[in-house]
């Protein structure tokens, strides 16, 4: 099978060929899982296929077809869902061992909406262990490759999700982010990837790492079917407080390519330390924007050095209080050896959990101890508070923030596992998107000749003479603006291809 049925497809042309019955729903579903099971030995994006499923979503979708009804906004688009999302009799194993067997009894909302719209659900898709990484190397069930380098990451924890898109096993797929763990894939796989506003779609669902930063979010080829997938699964949902009342615009129909008299904000605490290729890349994206009218300033947010730090205190205080659950009681798989409920605890977490677990466990439960919550959980919050609030007087001055995604391309499997520090830098441009809640994106913006790794001073440059790694540039707006943000992302995509 050389090469995949869903080549060149879109969200708009597979409902076209539908309609023009160029094929069938089942026809494309059943190619698709073929060449999905075919190819996943190259890149182990998806950790289970949902061949039933799939295929009586799309007999259901072809029944509609039949009878002269509408398929759906999704009707017969094969979709893939990251494996942190519960699934309703479908395996879901947040990449870890504790969960290798565990079949949710209900469907996450995002989850209901996809099908409810006529999504075709493929299958589950590998990632960092509870979705905690930066390359999707902490999965149990092993990591995840580039399909555009097999040699290197695909980027994490929404690893997974990134790569079945742009391998071709997938049209669209739904990640989840909490630092940055779907614009950083994005970027590294070079597809678009979108974090929406904290709020926007329920995490009634998701299993939580970090509840207050958590996101579900979709990945598309392009920025229009990233715009088609958010419209179906946003909104207000009963079964999540957290989620937002203001309502979902249809976000298709304001990419116009219009974007003249748009202002973009330059925050130039972002444009330090860049491996040159990535930088060059992205002040070239500008310049487009430039042509197509935009008022382009340089603006500032001055405590981004501090979001690092405060983001990993937050995510790994409220992940050490999520992860408790996890203790054999319930659903998780439980150690064989233990003789006493004390054991049972302690040797069910030490077998199960993977080591990045583990320190962040240790990490957030030292960070809310006594004497330690007030010099740092607490510091951490008032951090979170004026990042925010820096956010909130740039979009006094602009529409929009563009910057890069990660200091450099997808780096070498293995490369920094062993280097938590330096893994966790390659966050440093996203989180502050999830401490803020505000909306961002990562969309394709050309290709890196150099790997230079400028947090550790290591070159890895080898093999990409010949073969680029994908650049990402990042797109940010004001709460509940993802109009604004899809409007520039698809005019920078039709004019860079054009």
């Amino acid at each position: 099978m050389s090469a995949s049925p869903l080549h060149g497809l879109t969200i708009d042309s597979i409902r076209a060929g539908l309609i023009e019955k160029k094929f069938s729903a089942e026809e494309l579903a059943r190619q698709s899982l073929a060449y999905a099971e075919a190819e996943n030995a190259k890149t182990n994006a998806y950790l289970t296929f949902s061949t039933e499923r799939a295929l009586n979503a799309a007999r259901a979708v072809d029944s509609k077809l039949a009878r002269g009804e509408d398929p759906g906004a999704l009707g017969g688009v094969p979709i893939a869902v990251k494996d942190v999302i519960v699934t309703r009799g479908l395996r879901t194993t947040c990449g870890s061992k504790l969960l290798e067997k565990y079949i949710p009894p209900y469907d996450a909302t995002a989850v209901i909406r996809l099908e409810q719209a006529g999504g075709v659900i493929l299958g589950k898709t590998n990632c960092d262990e509870f979705a905690m990484g930066s390359s999707n190397e902490n999965s149990a069930f092993g990591p995840v490759r580039n399909p555009v380098a097999l040699d290197r990451v695909p980027g994490g924890s929404s690893g997974g999700s990134a790569a079945a898109v742009a391998q071709g096993t997938a049209v669209v797929a739904l990640g989840s982010d909490t630092g940055g763990s779907i614009r950083q894939p994005a970027s590294f796989c070079g597809i678009s990837g979108v974090t929406p506003t904290y709020g926007r779609v329920s995490r009634y669902g998701l299993t939580a790492f970090a509840s207050s930063l958590d996101h579900i979010g979709p990945f598309g080829r392009t920025t229009r079917d990233a715009a088609r997938l958010l419209q179906v699964i946003a909104g207000r949902d009963e079964m999540d407080a957290t989620s937002a009342f203001a309502p979902v615009p249809d976000y298709a129909a304001a990419l116009d390519g219009n974007i003249k008299g748009v202002k973009i904000g330059l925050p130039c605490e972002y444009f330090e330390g860049l491996a040159s290729d990535t930088g060059d890349r992205i002040m070239e994206a500008v310049e487009v924007l430039k042509k197509l009218g935009c008022e382009v300033r340089d603006i500032q947010l001055p405590h981004t050095p501090y979001a690092v730090a405060a983001y990993y205190i937050i995510a790994t205080a409220e992940a050490s209080a999520n992860l408790a659950r996890y203790d054999g009681v319930r659903y998780t798989t439980r150690s064989a050896d233990a003789t006493t409920l004390s054991e049972m605890y302690r040797m069910t977490r030490e077998e199960g959990f993977g080591d990045e677990c583990k320190r962040r466990i240790m990490l957030g439960t030292y960070v809310l101890s006594a004497g330690y919550y007030d010099a740092y959980y607490l510091k951490a919050q008032k951090v979170r508070a004026l990042i925010a609030q820096d956010f909130v007087r740039a979009f006094e001055q602009v529409d929009a923030i563009v910057a890069p995604v990660s200091p450099f391309p997808a780096f070498k499997l293995g490369e920094k596992v062993n280097d938590p520090i330096s893994m966790y830098l390659s966050d440093i441009y996203t989180v502050t998107g999830d401490l803020a809640g505000i909306p961002c994106m990562s969309v394709p913006c050309g290709s890196a000749s150099s790997g230079r790794d400028t947090t550790s001073g290591r070159d890895t440059t080898s093999g990409l003479d010949t073969i680029g790694l994908p650049v990402g540039l990042q797109i940010l707006t004001k709460h509940f603006d993802e109009s604004t943000m899809f409007r520039i992302a698809d005019a920078y995509e039709k004019a860079s291809h054009s």
